[in-house]
């Protein structure tokens, strides 16, 4: 959670919310990390999730991400959640709760839904003070 922090505050220096991304292999070795990029880029998909789920998949060569860990500061919204279902990444582990847009316990629990084909493990709360209080200085200065 600690790099994925850092990669929080390269997000932060471009202007974006303050959220980093990182994806393991099975054997816990990084594979690609993001950060949100949505102002740099003016791209509305540019979360650290979705940046780091693709740059790990093109990293291994195939879309399929079993056995993988994300490791994000933020819980991720209800579009990184149904990427992360359709990529089949097993563990998602996250810092900060998000009850306004949490997708994965918190507002919606869409990770965890029995109608779908994948269900990752959901790990909550790692490092949540300090992933929410760069989140809530990010808010509370603009």
């Amino acid at each position: 959670m600690e790099r994925a922090l850092e990669e929080a505050e390269l997000a932060l220096q471009g202007g974006d919310v303050p959220v980093g991304a990182l994806v393991l292999d099975p054997g816990g070795e990084l594979l690609a990390a993001g950060h949100n990029e949505r102002e740099a880029g003016g791209d509305p998909t540019a979360h650290a999730e979705i940046l780091a789920l693709r740059r790990a998949a093109a990293k291994r060569g195939e879309w399929r991400l079993t056995g993988c860990t994300l490791v994000v500061t933020l819980e991720p919204c209800v579009m990184c959640a149904g990427a992360l279902v359709q990529s089949r990444i097993a563990r998602v582990v996250y810092g900060a709760r998000d009850e306004k847009a949490g997708a994965t316990g918190s507002l919606w629990d869409l990770v965890r839904d029995r109608r779908l084909n994948h269900r990752p493990e959901v790990v909550a709360g790692v490092l949540e003070a300090e992933c929410s209080a760069r989140l809530t200085r990010f808010f509370r200065e603009r």
